[in-house]
C-alpha cells in the first residue's frame, strides 16, 4: 500500500515542497456538479431520536463525537466506524466523517441539533494533496457542510468552529465519554474536572454514565427504519450461510478449513453490507464448545459438525447476529441428531412465550427448562431437572454456561448501559429485538457425558422481533431443523 506517514514527520517523504509544485497541482481541475442530496430515510427517524434525548436531559448541552480511526500498528488504522450513539442520533452510516461531533445546545424548550465536521477542503490546500489522514488525494472528497444538512437534515458547521462553540459550556455538560477519549480528556482539561458530573440540583442530576445508560435504553425499542434494516442484514446473512455451504469442498480441501469458511462468509458481508458485524465463528469438531472462537485455524473433517456464528453489519451498521449448526459431510449422525434436535426444541419453547408483556429473563428460563431436562433424561445431572434448576444447583448449566438472549441493532450486543430493570428484567415491548441462542456444549474432556458425546457442540441461534401480539422470527427462513439443513446442504452440493 501506499505511505500514508504525515509529510510533515516523515524521513521518507517524497512530496515536492516548492511553491512551483503547489502552484502547479492546485491548477486546472475541472469544476464539480455536486447538486444537494435529498434527506436520507433515516434522517427523519435519527430526528426523534435527539428529540426524545432532549426531553430527558431539558437544558443541558449534549455532546456526542463520532470518535477518531483507531490504529491497527503504526501509521495503519483499522477501518473507521463511528461510535453507536453518533450512528443512531445523526443517521449517518459508512460514509460519517472521521472526528465529527454532534453538540445538542439547549435553547429553552428543548435542544438545537448541530453536527461538527470537518468539511471538504478546497484543493488549492496544502491537505488536499499532502495530508494522508484526510486529504483527498488519501482517502477521496469529503462532502461540504451543505451537502450534509441536506442529506441528514441537521444543520452543520465546521469542525474549526467548535471550540469556540464550547467556550462558555461549564462542567455540567455531558459527553458521551468512550467514543473519543482524547476529546473527553481536552474537556475535562479545560474545565479542571472531569465533565457530566453532578449538575448541583439533586441526587439525580444527570451525569454522563445516566446519558450513555439513556442512550442504551433509546435503543432498546426500534423503529420502522431500524427494523427494515434488521430484515436486510439477516437476509444478506442468510446469502452468506448459503455461500459457505457452497464452499464446502474447499472448506474441507484445506488444513485450515474453518479460514475458508471465515473468509467466503466474510466476503459476502463485504459484497452486500459494510463488513461483519463482529468476528465470525467458524468452529469445526471440538471447536464448536469454545464458545468465542475465533482463531479459525482448525481443519475441518469429514463427519465434523460446525458451528458458525456470524452477522452482516449492512451500511447503516445494523448487524444480524445468527448461528446455524451444520454436518459438513451432509448428514448428522444418531448423536449429533439428537443433540441438536435438544437444541431446537430449547429454541422454539422460549421464541413460544415471547410476546409483549412477559419479562425478558423469562425468555431464558424457559430455554433453560428444556436444557436441564434433556441432560436429566441423558443420565447427566447428577440430581432431577427439577433440583437441578434450583438457584443453588444449576449442574445443567455445566453444558450451556452462556445466557440464551441479548438485545440486537447497532451493536451485536445492543442497550448493554442500559439499566437491569429495563434490560434483564425488563418488561418485552413491541420493537424489540434481540437473539434466542440456546446451546449445549460437551467439551472433548467432559468425563461427565459418555465417549460419543464429548466434542459436540450445537448452537442455534436466531434474531426475534417482538410484534404487537407475539413475536417474528426474523431468521427463520434460514433452515433450522435437521431434516430442513441437511436438505439446504444436499441443495447446494448439487
Amino acid at each position: 500500500m501506499a505511505d500514508t506517514t504525515p509529510r510533515a514527520t516523515s524521513n521518507r517523504s517524497t512530496t515536492p515542497g516548492s511553491s512551483t509544485f503547489k502552484d502547479h497541482i492546485a491548477s486546472s481541475w475541472a469544476e464539480r456538479d455536486r447538486p444537494l442530496p435529498e434527506p436520507r430515510e433515516q434522517a427523519a427517524f435519527a430526528a426523534d431520536r435527539r428529540a426524545r434525548l432532549s426531553e430527558l436531559h431539558t437544558g443541558r448541552t449534549i455532546v456526542v463525537p463520532a470518535g477518531q480511526a483507531k490504529v491497527r500498528s503504526n501509521d495503519c488504522d483499522y477501518p473507521f466506524r463511528p461510535h453507536s450513539t453518533f450512528a443512531h442520533l445523526t443517521g449517518w452510516g459508512t460514509d460519517t466523517v472521521v472526528g465529527s461531533v454532534l453538540v445538542l445546545a439547549p435553547n429553552g424548550s428543548g435542544h438545537d441539533a448541530t453536527l461538527y465536521f470537518r468539511a471538504t477542503a478546497g484543493r488549492d490546500s496544502e491537505e488536499f494533496y499532502a495530508n494522508p489522514e484526510i486529504g483527498e488525494f488519501w482517502v477521496g472528497p469529503r462532502p461540504s457542510l451543505a451537502e450534509v444538512a441536506a442529506d441528514l437534515g441537521i444543520a452543520t458547521a465546521d469542525l474549526g468552529g467548535l471550540d469556540a462553540a464550547l467556550a462558555d459550556l461549564d462542567a455540567s455538560v455531558l459527553v458521551v465519554r468512550d467514543a473519543d477519549t482524547e476529546f473527553t480528556r481536552a474537556l475535562d482539561d479545560r474545565f479542571g474536572t472531569t465533565v457530566g458530573g453532578d449538575a448541583g440540583a439533586d441526587d439525580t442530576a444527570a451525569t454522563d454514565d445516566v446519558l450513555s445508560r439513556d442512550l442504551s435504553e433509546l435503543r432498546l425499542v426500534k423503529d420502522a427504519y431500524e427494523v427494515a434494516e434488521m430484515r436486510k442484514a439477516v437476509d444478506a446473512t442468510q446469502h452468506g450461510f448459503d455461500d459457505v455451504i457452497a464452499d464446502f469442498d474447499a472448506v474441507l480441501a484445506h488444513p485450515r478449513g474453518e479460514r475458508i469458511v471465515e473468509g467466503t462468509f466474510n466476503r459476502r458481508a463485504r459484497a452486500d453490507g459494510n463488513t461483519v458485524g463482529y468476528d465470525t465463528i467458524a468452529a469445526a469438531g471440538h471447536h464448536a464448545c469454545i464458545l468465542h472462537w475465533t482463531r479459525n485455524d482448525g481443519a475441518v473433517q469429514p463427519g465434523d459438525l460446525i458451528l458458525i456464528d456470524a452477522g452482516v453489519e449492512v451500511d447503516s451498521f445494523y448487524t444480524a447476529d445468527i448461528t446455524r449448526t451444520l454436518p459438513v459431510s451432509g448428514t448428522f449422525s444418531p448423536v449429533q441428531r439428537m443433540v441438536y434436535e435438544a437444541v431446537l426444541e430449547a429454541a422454539d419453547a422460549a421464541f413460544a412465550i415471547v410476546k409483549p408483556g412477559i419479562t425478558f429473563r423469562q425468555v431464558h428460563a424457559t430455554a433453560m427448562e428444556v436444557i436441564a431436562r434433556k441432560t436429566a433424561e441423558w443420565g447427566f445431572l447428577p440430581v432431577s431437572a427439577d433440583e437441578s434448576l434450583l438457584p443453588d444447583n444449576q449442574f445443567h448449566r455445566r453444558y450451556m454456561v452462556h445466557g440464551t438472549s441479548h438485545h440486537l441493532g447497532l451493536d451485536v450486543h445492543d442497550c448493554a448501559k442500559a439499566r437491569r430493570e429495563m434490560y434483564l428484567d425488563g418488561i418485552v415491548q413491541p420493537g424489540m429485538v434481540f437473539t434466542i441462542e440456546p446451546g449445549l456444549y460437551f467439551q472433548q474432556d467432559d468425563l461427565t457425558v459418555p465417549e460419543e458425546f464429548r466434542g459436540i457442540g450445537v448452537r442455534i441461534e436466531d434474531d426475534i422481533l417482538v410484534t404487537e401480539d407475539g413475536a417474528e422470527n426474523l431468521s427463520v427462513h434460514i433452515p433450522r431443523t435437521p431434516s430442513e439443513v441437511e436438505g439446504w446442504i444436499a441443495r447446494s452440493a448439487r
